[in-house]
């Protein structure tokens, strides 16, 4: 058992430790919930994919993720090749896929909260359309949303708001909006 766990017997021909094996195997899950997600904010054009180019090397280089663009054909990219807004739908893709794939674990907690902090200011009009048609689909199942934004477009979509404003003398006021 202690060859197993350790990655040390003759049968390991992937040479992983078996809680590595484990992890791999929960994050290929987040990773499915999450393409369900990132795949209709963005129509169909990416996807995510986990990939063990990174194993041999520092272990500084992230996730191990690709990102598939399926646009004009299936190519591989990294994910730093992303602009700033797909690189937030991406986050927001990979935080709600690890809030569902833990939700729906037998006897999982209840992630019925959920906070995102910026981000929107780099979508533009129609990506802030589809993620906004996201959360409402997570607010209609449920869940409370919280956004943190500056982005003024929001303040119209969102009806049911606190706003912190900060007055000269340094305290804060806050308003509530529903």
């Amino acid at each position: 058992m202690a060859e197993l766990a350790n990655a040390t017997g003759k049968r390991n021909l992937m040479g992983v430790t078996l809680p590595t094996f484990v992890l791999r195997q929960r994050f290929e899950q987040v990773i499915d919930r999450a393409n369900e997600r990132l795949e209709a904010m963005t129509h169909g054009r990416y996807s995510l994919r986990r990939t063990d180019e990174r194993e041999g090397r520092a272990r500084r280089q992230g996730l191990g993720l690709v990102v598939v663009d399926h646009v004009p054909v299936d190519t591989e990219r990294d994910p730093r090749t992303l602009s700033g807004g797909e690189t937030f739908l991406a986050s927001l893709a990979m935080a709600l896929g690890l809030s569902d794939t833990v939700t729906s674990e037998a006897g999982g907690i209840e992630l019925d909260s959920l906070f995102i902090d910026e981000g929107f200011g780099s979508l533009d009009s129609d990506a802030l359309d589809t993620v906004m048609g996201q959360l409402e689909q997570l607010r209609a199942g449920g869940r409370c949303v919280g956004v943190i934004s500056h982005v003024a477009e929001m303040k119209q979509r969102i009806t049911e708001r606190v706003s912190v404003r900060a007055n000269p003398d340094g305290t804060s006021t806050l308003t509530t909006t529903s």
